[in-house]
């Protein structure tokens, strides 16, 4: 007697992520696998059928860059990643992880210290998770997750700064070198977690990245205080288990980022080295810069130098949103890294740091100075109100906010639309002077209250699509579960799809490939197929749905009662018509299966060890 199939899908357009012509096929689905593919298969032999007609049928798609090691724990689950299709989560990224438990040793708080200002999350809700945690070695950490009920599959690396904590310590780790015996003490552990099967290790050079606990509120996080000998020492361990370094650029040294690329190098150091790193953009500001990533990464996968490297890249403009100074750009000046060092919610304290004069006069001058390193587009006309306590203000740029201020302070009072604007215009000092002085007036008379966003790049179309079908390039820096108000890429893959959508199907095919199959196979780990045996993580996706999605309109603000807290996400609800883990449906199209974050579907996917 034949097995029964629990789940038949008939009739849809399959995409099976190996760049192959999609084709209409059924897949039928069996104690959590695909047990069968093919035309015509017999809908007898199932309990379930589902009628696909004009639908397309993928595997689980995958995001490679998440912090969700945090919410993981609190929504194991994953619910804001999986309505948009999302069955595969890689965690760890950045060198800020939870491997190694809280590491709450000698009064340090590390998590807190790491997460805060470096993702922007409150350390209210990071002391949710910490608290829970109950793991205190790599090991267990993958035991922990083998546990919990997850929705998608979590694939961890082992982040560098948290290492270095564990074996330095939070102030030795970013005040001195590690002696000999802690650096081999550091390369023994990577060693031992690459055997464990993670992933990958991920290291940090962004140079606006801070801890937020005193007193190392002036310093970065400890992976940026490595030298280039301990980076090479530990890459080893990674190289000789062929696994993922993630890493991220020094935006103020480009070429010392450039010449650390090189240790992707076969040529110079035995064998490749998987690289991973942080982004190739089309900045608003530095119109030339995109042509640089196909450039660099094609010489590093050059037979000269035979690397194996990507850049990643979002598949949206790069919209970030700031509540007053609350905002990553704010890290950029020294001004106001006082107010990003202050909690989120502390208020008082910000207003303390704005008040005086000096504070004033460096953040004048730091807005004005281009020799600071900034990755934003400073133009007043660049930056847009989305909500304030000036009625008039909201839809408007800065730019224009300004020039009405010039012309209200000039003697034209009609330039003031409302009792309510006059009000604000007469509140600036007078005569207002430089545009620095204008914003730094509006960040000190309504903080949070003035929430406003800029583009900080990706806003050209045609270029982005080169970017993301680049072949020394790949789809996938979404930053899920990051900047709990500033950020919401989770439907980044589904943007991939729809700009290949407005190609072809052999596109959409070749989208399909570079977001399942593609990575899965550069990660190392059993995901992204939709093959007989493999595990059922497989997507539906509503074509004509996906035509006509927009994004900025489906950006939501939502208040979520793990975090006790807002966050931005996105709704792409019915573009996703339905999603498969381990064979169980999770989501519909509209609502969550009674599944999803309550039964184990999902597992910690470790790279295959060779």
């Amino acid at each position: 007697m034949q097995t029964p199939w629990q789940t038949l899908i008939r009739h849809a357009l399959l995409f099976d992520g190996t760049d192959n012509t999609p084709r209409h096929e059924d897949v039928a689905i069996a104690n959590g696998r695909i047990a069968a593919r093919g035309p015509r298969l017999d809908p007898a032999r199932a309990q379930r059928v589902i009628d696909a007609t004009g639908q397309w049928l993928m595997p689980g798609l995958l995001d490679i860059h998440t912090h969700l090691d945090l919410e993981v724990e609190l929504a194991p689950g994953l619910p804001e990643s999986v309505r948009h299709g999302t069955t595969t989560v890689v965690v760890g990224n950045c060198s800020l992880g939870t491997a190694f438990g809280s590491q709450r040793h000698n009064g340090e708080d590390p998590i807190l210290d790491c997460f805060t200002r470096v993702e922007n999350i409150p350390k209210s809700v990071l002391r949710k998770v910490v608290d829970r945690i109950d793991w205190s070695s790599t090991a267990g950490y993958l035991e922990h997750l083998a546990r919990l009920p997850l929705g998608p599959n979590v694939v961890p690396l082992l982040p560098h700064s948290m290492l270095r904590i564990e074996v330095m310590g939070t102030a030795a780790a970013v005040s001195r070198e590690p002696t000999p015996e802690e650096l081999a003490r550091m390369a023994a552990l990577l060693e031992e977690a690459m055997r464990q099967g993670y992933a990958g290790f991920s290291t940090d050079a962004i140079p606006f990245h801070y801890l937020a606990n005193a007193p190392h509120t002036d310093k970065r996080i400890p992976a940026q205080h490595a030298t280039l000998a301990e980076l090479r020492t530990l890459l080893e361990v990674v190289r000789g288990h062929d696994r993922v370094w993630q890493c991220t650029p020094d935006a103020a040294n480009r070429v010392a980022t450039f010449l650390r690329f090189f240790l992707t190098s076969g040529r110079l150091f035995g064998r490749p080295l998987r690289t991973s790193a942080l982004t190739a953009v089309d900045l608003t500001h530095e119109r030339r810069t995109w042509r640089l990533f196909p450039l660099i990464a094609g010489l590093l996968n050059s037979p000269l130098v035979n690397g194996r490297f990507h850049f990643q890249v979002l598949a949206t403009p790069f919209r970030m949103f700031a509540e007053g100074a609350i905002c990553p750009i704010f890290e950029e000046f020294a001004s106001s890294r006082q107010l990003m060092a202050c909690d989120i919610e502390d208020a008082e304290a910000r207003r303390r740091s704005m008040a005086t004069d000096a504070f004033g006069h460096l953040f004048v001058r730091e807005w004005h100075d281009s020799r600071v390193v900034s990755t934003f587009n400073r133009d007043l006309d660049a930056l847009h109100v989305e909500r304030c306590p000036v009625p008039e203000w909201q839809g408007e740029t800065f730019g224009a906010i300004y020039r009405r201020l010039r012309e209200f302070q000039s003697g034209r009072g009609d330039a003031a639309r409302s009792v309510a604007e006059a009000e604000a215009l007469v509140s600036f000092p007078t005569p207002v002077g430089r545009e620095g002085a204008f914003l730094l007036h509006l960040v000190r008379r309504y903080d949070r209250d003035l929430r406003w966003w800029f583009t900080v790049a990706n806003d050209r179309p045609e270029i982005l699509e080169r970017l993301l079908f680049h072949p020394h390039l790949l789809p996938g820096f979404n930053d899920s579960g990051a900047h709990l108000i500033n950020l919401a890429f989770f439907d980044g893959n589904l943007l991939t799809l729809q700009m290949a959508q407005r190609r072809s199907l052999e596109r959409v095919a070749h989208a399909v490939q570079r977001l399942t199959r593609e990575p899965a196979e550069f990660f190392g780990i059993d995901a992204g197929r939709i093959d007989p045996g493999a595990q059922a993580d497989i997507v539906l996706v509503n074509p004509d749905a996906l035509r006509t999605y927009d994004t900025d309109a489906n950006r939501r603000m939502v208040y979520r009662d793990i975090f006790e807290h807002e966050q931005l996400v996105n709704r792409s609800d019915g573009v996703v018509s339905a999603v498969f883990i381990a064979g169980e449906q999770v989501w519909d199209g509209r609502e969550f299966g009674p599944a999803l974050g309550v039964r184990k579907l999902g597992r910690p996917l470790t790279a295959r060890v060779s």
